[in-house]
């Protein structure tokens, strides 16, 4: 993705639940960096994620636990733009809020391949891919080439702009963690960064 002619500065925007954050939400964010798909990645917390009913923790808690996790690293930021939007939080309206509030940027939607297999599921997508370039990260690598060319791929609207990152991604997932927490007395931490895991056991005090 080349954007050395852009006068814009080139955000990222992963938007998802982090309920709780961990480690791989923290990896993949400082690996889209590294590989200078994006000048800066916005991680936006979702109060309320159409497609997903999950028991969600307090919605302020994930946010603080979430600027936690990246305040020490440049270049990644965590936002709470849908907090101020209706409910359930649709992405086009995401977008189309951050980029009036921010015109010396140029947003990029990034999503993991598991989002861009239900993509045409999501509201007016058509919209957002006919006015943002996507970043698509594969959840392991042979997914690229199995499931993304053959689905989605038909789909598209003339103009889309669509990039199947080569991104190394830890594989784990919040549901997991959340199981772990709730469930097994041993768990200590595993999965998430030592602050957020400090925090999340001081409040279960």
């Amino acid at each position: 993705m080349c954007h050395q002619n852009s006068k814009k500065t080139i955000t990222g925007v992963y938007g998802g639940s982090f309920n709780p954050i961990h480690v791989g939400h923290v990896s993949m964010a400082k690996e889209i960096l590294r590989l200078s798909l994006v000048d800066e990645m916005w991680l936006v917390v979702s109060p309320q994620n159409p497609l997903k009913n999950e028991g969600l923790w307090d919605d302020d808690f994930r946010l603080n636990l979430a600027r936690l996790a990246v305040s020490d690293i440049p270049g990644v930021e965590v936002s709470d733009v849908e907090f101020s939007l209706p409910k359930p939080n649709y992405m086009l309206t995401t977008l189309e809020t951050l980029s009036a509030r921010h015109p010396d940027r140029e947003f990029v939607l990034v999503i993991g391949m598991d989002n861009w297999l239900c993509f045409h599921r999501w509201y007016k997508w058509e919209s957002i891919l006919q006015r943002y370039r996507l970043i698509v990260l594969p959840r392991r690598s042979e997914q690229v080439q199995e499931e993304g060319a053959d689905g989605m791929n038909r789909q598209l609207p003339a103009g889309a702009r669509v990039y199947f990152a080569e991104v190394s991604l830890i594989d784990i997932s919040s549901t997991w963690i959340r199981a772990e927490i709730s469930e097994n007395p041993s768990y200590e931490g595993q999965g998430l960064p030592d602050e957020v895991w400090d925090r999340i056991r001081y409040k279960m005090r």
